[in-house]
């Protein structure tokens, strides 16, 4: 039986919001604006779908930094998902078990229908669902507010993820912790024609309570976007499961110093790589124990062995 001491995690993304903030945030302050019309008519178009492809958002970076606060118990991503653009991404979503929330192509009159559909289930899931600890709020719409403080008053603790540069400054203030999206594990910021886009990766870590010190990313343990490969039912992913595992490691080191510990405890890591990859196992990759993977990724971990206790914390390159 599960301990009902775990933390339980809630995430719902406002699925438009994301996409069109980090198409901004690539290709320079209202692209998405203003190549709405040309994606609208052909997502296809050779010169559009470049521009699509460029700024194609990272569901599993989001996903794997929700998972870091405990385990999720539902995610959902509302949009319109009969949309060329969105559909793009229907594969990677329900590979993570998201559930789609389908909303009508918006009118004139239903233009906040995400916002209002993801506040009104995220109420009636707190109130039905009372072991549920944190609340992840993918958006960085400032009609979230209310939302944040209300869920903060019975008792959740509540994290907002947005694109840096997008997101209103009173959501981030309304909620326990941010989280920029720009910095998660995995995520870049690639070179685009129109300047919008620094080329540099992006540095791996979290924000809590606005402080900084977030480590830099390992460059071999961390992909982009196009690198990584998404679940068809049934199928397989192209990446190497060994390339894999030492990402998700990567990724686990980043995200589970919470607190700035320069160790974290072999057993807590694992932990983060389990609730982010449920499918990982040291064994399937042909060591006999957690340690053995650890020695075997001594280029990006350093483990020390005291007794029976073992810490473990992310290796410092060359150029941090």
């Amino acid at each position: 039986m599960r301990d009902t001491s775990d933390p339980r995690v809630a995430v719902y993304l406002d699925f438009d919001n994301i996409v069109m903030s980090w198409y901004d945030r690539v290709h320079g302050r209202n692209a998405y604006s203003r190549d709405r019309q040309r994606i609208a008519e052909d997502p296809t178009e050779p010169e559009v779908a470049a521009r699509l492809a460029a700024a194609t958002v990272d569901i599993g970076a989001i996903l794997d930094y929700a998972a870091s606060f405990g385990s999720l118990m539902l995610t959902r991503a509302y949009a319109d998902w009969s949309s060329p653009v969105n559909a793009e991404y229907r594969s990677q979503l329900v590979a993570r078990a998201v559930d789609l929330v389908q909303l009508f192509p918006a009118a004139a009159y239903a233009k906040n229908g995400a916002d209002i559909r993801l506040a009104v289930d995220t109420v009636e899931d707190l109130f039905r669902t009372p072991d549920i600890t944190h609340v992840v709020i993918v958006s960085g719409d400032s009609d979230y507010v209310p939302l944040a403080q209300r869920a903060k008053r019975l008792g959740r603790y509540v994290v907002a993820v947005g694109v840096a540069g997008s997101t209103a400054k009173s959501l981030a203030a309304a909620c326990d912790e941010f989280g920029s999206y720009n910095t998660l594990p995995g995520v870049t910021l690639p070179e685009t024609e129109s300047g919008g886009g620094s080329g540099k990766r992006g540095r791996g870590g979290r924000s809590r309570g606005g402080r900084g010190g977030q480590e830099q990313a390992s460059e071999q343990a961390t992909g982009s976007p196009a690198e990584e490969t998404t679940l068809e039912d049934g199928g397989e992913t192209g990446d190497d499961p060994q390339v894999a595992a030492t990402r998700l490691l990567s990724r686990a080191l980043q995200l589970g110093n919470r607190d700035d510990a320069e160790w974290l405890h072999s057993s807590a890591v694992k932990e983060y790589m389990r609730r982010m990859d449920p499918s990982f196992s040291e064994k399937e990759l042909g060591f006999r124990s957690f340690s053995a993977f650890l020695k075997a990724n001594d280029q990006i971990v350093e483990l020390e062995e005291t007794g029976h206790e073992r810490l473990v914390r992310a290796r410092e390159t060359e150029d941090a």
